[in-house]
C-alpha cells in the first residue's frame, strides 16, 4: 500500500494478502468499470462496507452496508470466535460481496482488525471468508488500524497548530493516535498506542447484571480504572506542554453519546458528523447513561436495545481518554478505517493528494 507522506514508517501486517491485490470485479467475474473503490472493516462488533468514486472534493459514496455481528461475542473467555459469530458474519459478507460484484468495483481493500488478531481460529476464520464470500480479509497490524482511522478523520479536527489526538475506540480495542499538524496537508504522527479494551471486550469483564444502582457505578469505576491502566504508558509519551490541544474520535461510541448530547429523536449523520461537543457535557452524558438501568439506555432513541449493554463500557474509555488529553471539547467524526482505506487507495492511483 502507499505510503502517504509525512506518516511514520510501519510494520507490515501479518495476514492473508490484501484483497487490494485482487481486485473484487476479478474475483466474481464481473466486468469492471474503472475507478469504484470498495473498503471494508471488519470489527470486534460491527461489519462496515462504502463503495465510492473519486470527485473533486474527495470521493462519492455511491452505496454502503452496516451490521452488528458481534465477531468478538465470549472471544475472551474462549480465545475463539464461535461458530454462531462466524455464522452471522459470513452472513453480512455475503452482502458486502454481492454489493462489491453488483457495483463492479475496481479496486477494494478488506481489513479485520482485534477478533481476528486475538482469536486463535481467526486465520481458520479468514479462510472460510474467502472460500464462502470471496473476499479475501487482511488481518491488520493494530498501528495500520491506527493510521487507517486517522486518515480517514483528521481533516474535521478544529483548525489549530500543535498536537491531537485520534482516537478510535472499537469492539475489542481502542486505538489512540498522537499527530502533529503543523499546517501541512498529511499530519506527522508522533506516536500511537492499542489498548486491549474495547465496548464488547470491556463489557464482557464486568458483565452486565447490575440491578442495583450502587453496583452499576462500582462496575463503571473499575472499568475506568481497567482504561487508565492500559493506558499509562501512552500518557508518559504525551507531552507535558499541552496548549491547545485537540481531541477527536471516531467510533459508534462518540457519535452515540453526540446523539444523546443533540437529544436526537433518531441518528442522523448530518447532524454529527463534525460537530464540536464541550468535554463536560461528553462527561455529562457518560454519567448518566452509566447509572441507567439496561431498559432506560434501550429507551432512548439513539442507542436502543442493539448498544444498550455496550455503550456504558465505550463511557469509561472516553472518560479515560478525556483524563490524559483533557481538551475543552471532543470533536465527533462519523468516519473511519473505511474512509481511511479510500483515500489511501484513491491516492495510490493520483486521485486524492
Amino acid at each position: 500500500m502507499a505510503q502517504q507522506a509525512g506518516t511514520a514508517p510501519l510494520t507490515p501486517a501479518a495476514g492473508p494478502a490484501p484483497a487490494d491485490r485482487e481486485p473484487p470485479s476479478a474475483r466474481y467475474g464481473a466486468r469492471a468499470i474503472r475507478h469504484t473503490y470498495g473498503a471494508l472493516d471488519l470489527g470486534t462488533n460491527n461489519c462496515r462496507l462504502l463503495i465510492a468514486r473519486p470527485s473533486d472534493d474527495g470521493f462519492t459514496v455511491i452505496d454502503a452496508f452496516s451490521r452488528v455481528v458481534r465477531l468478538g461475542e465470549g472471544l475472551a473467555a474462549s480465545g475463539r470466535i464461535s461458530d454462531a459469530a462466524q455464522d452471522r458474519a459470513v452472513a453480512a459478507l455475503a452482502v458486502c460481496a454481492d454489493k462489491l460484484c453488483r457495483r463492479r468495483v475496481t479496486l477494494a481493500r478488506s481489513v479485520a482488525t482485534e477478533a481476528c488478531r486475538r482469536a486463535a481460529n481467526g486465520r481458520h476464520f479468514v479462510e472460510r471468508v474467502r472460500r464462502e464470500t470471496g473476499i479475501v480479509l487482511e488481518i491488520i497490524a493494530p498501528e495500520e488500524e491506527a493510521r487507517l482511522a486517522m486518515l480517514g478523520c483528521h481533516r474535521l479536527l478544529e483548525p489549530g497548530d500543535g498536537p491531537a489526538l485520534i482516537f478510535d475506540i472499537g469492539g475489542g480495542s481502542t486505538e489512540l493516535v498522537l499527530i502533529d499538524t503543523d499546517g501541512e496537508a498529511a499530519p506527522r504522527i508522533k506516536c500511537w498506542w492499542s489498548a486491549p479494551w474495547g465496548v464488547v471486550s470491556l463489557t464482557e469483564s464486568e458483565g452486565t447484571a447490575f440491578n442495583d444502582p450502587s453496583e452499576r457505578l462500582a462496575a463503571y469505576g473499575r472499568m475506568k480504572e481497567k482504561v487508565r491502566h492500559a493506558f499509562r504508558r501512552f500518557s508518559e509519551l504525551l507531552p507535558s506542554e499541552r496548549n491547545n490541544i485537540r481531541l477527536m474520535g471516531t467510533s459508534g461510541t462518540v457519535t452515540t453519546l453526540a446523539s444523546v448530547h443533540l437529544a436526537l429523536p433518531s441518528y442522523d449523520r448530518r447532524a454529527v458528523d463534525g460537530l464540536m461537543v464541550p468535554s463536560g457535557s461528553m462527561r455529562s452524558v457518560s454519567e448518566m447513561l452509566s447509572k441507567m438501568t439496561h431498559a432506560e439506555r434501550s429507551a432512548l432513541p439513539c442507542i436502543g436495545t442493539e448498544r444498550s449493554d455496550l455503550v456504558v463500557a465505550g463511557c469509561a474509555i472516553l472518560e479515560a481518554i478525556m483524563d490524559i488529553w483533557p481538551a475543552q471539547t471532543l470533536g465527533v467524526a462519523d468516519r473511519g478505517i473505511r474512509e481511511g482505506i479510500l483515500r489511501s487507495l484513491m491516492a495510490k492511483d493520483g486521485h486524492i493528494s
